[in-house]
């Protein structure tokens, strides 16, 4: 007799190849890292994320945040858009996890991630976004927010595939 022990990753990563690919991530930036180590870091985490999804990096030039949201809201035109915004909603590592699993699931295959320059974004962009995602009541520097976030895509990923990167 054999047993299947399904739980939800396993489930998840299957129903996702069966509809023909995974989860493509874009994110859509105010400026280019200029620190070292953040560049660095973003390489570290877009190396390991390669084994389970793509991530494409785009960035657009500092301006008026006008002109800034403009642009973020035409390179996601057609994506499922993540705001990063001090005023949204705050949700721990698991939680996004068990989110990115969901809409893995539900078939989401393109999720974009927006982070906005030193004035934020304007109210037309907060209302083309389907979820405003706070990573903490601290205002942070575009390019910590960057890395953070990439931090959090590659923890979600582990946490579904039980890899032994998550502690609680």
């Amino acid at each position: 007799m054999y047993t299947i022990n399904i739980n939800p990753a396993p489930v998840c990563t299957i129903i996702n190849y069966l509809k023909g690919g995974k989860v493509r991530w874009r994110i859509a930036m105010v400026g280019k890292p200029k620190l070292n180590f953040a560049a660095e870091a973003a390489k570290l985490y877009l190396k390991r994320l390669r084994r389970w999804t793509s991530i494409e990096i785009i960035s657009t030039r500092p301006g008026r945040p006008e002109t800034e949201s403009k642009e973020l809201a035409r390179l996601t035109e057609g994506w499922y858009r993540i705001l990063l915004d001090e005023k949204g909603q705050q949700v721990t590592s698991l939680k996004f996890s068990q989110m990115l699993q969901n809409w893995e699931v539900y078939g989401l295959d393109k999720i974009s991630l927006l982070i906005g320059g030193a004035d934020g974004h304007t109210d037309e962009l907060y209302k083309k976004a389907d979820w405003v995602w706070s990573l903490s009541k601290l205002t942070i520097q575009h390019e910590l927010a960057f890395i953070v976030v990439l931090e959090q895509v590659y923890r979600a990923y582990t946490i579904m595939r039980e890899t032994p990167y998550h502690r609680e």
